[in-house]
């Protein structure tokens, strides 16, 4: 479910999302990071289920870097690379969500979404896309991210295996980025 409503094509139609492996892995960790965060505030209950989660995307991660190609010997460096971004990622949702209204989840967004596919320019040049599409729209996405945790807080993750995870439609954020 997390990968499904991270590769809805409105992140990358509508909000300027990089459709590249790392704008995907970006989206993933994004609703990774809200559902961790809600089973976290769970209680010791949820424990295990979050860390069955996490183990899942660990294992899921090794699998698509040796489908890319990545040999043996390198995957493991890579998977220490993913867990340190994976990591980050995950307290600076975290601290971001704390903080109240979208201005620190903006910034986060184009710091993760933006920013970090930016080409590296020559020394007294400015930075350039990688790609051919607009600026990520950064409150869109964290108006979306504060509405995903909001409807995340007020769901039982006890009854996410029979019900599935309710995620907001993208679309919705639009009108709501303006908060």
């Amino acid at each position: 479910m997390i990968v499904a409503q991270a590769r809805s094509p409105a992140f990358y139609r509508d909000f300027g999302v990089p459709d590249t492996v790392n704008g995907r892995f970006d989206m993933i960790v994004l609703h990774l990071a809200l559902v961790l965060g809600r089973l976290r505030g769970s209680g010791a209950d949820t424990e295990p289920l979050a860390q069955g989660l996490f183990d899942h995307f660990c294992r899921d991660m090794d699998g698509n870097l040796r489908e890319m190609g990545i040999s043996d010997l390198k995957v493991p460096k890579q998977m220490k690379s993913i867990g340190e971004a994976v990591y980050g990622r995950l307290r600076a949702y975290d601290e971001a969500l704390a903080a109240p209204g979208l201005d620190a989840l903006e910034k986060l967004v184009i710091r993760n979404l933006q920013d970090g596919h930016l080409q590296e320019a020559p020394a007294g040049k400015p930075l350039e896309r990688t790609h051919a599409e607009p600026p990520v729209a950064a409150r869109a996405v964290a108006a979306y991210v504060r509405m995903s945790h909001d409807a995340l807080r007020g769901q039982d993750p006890g009854r996410w295996e029979a019900d599935g995870i309710a995620f907001p439609e993208p679309r919705d954020a639009k009108a709501a980025e303006v908060q």
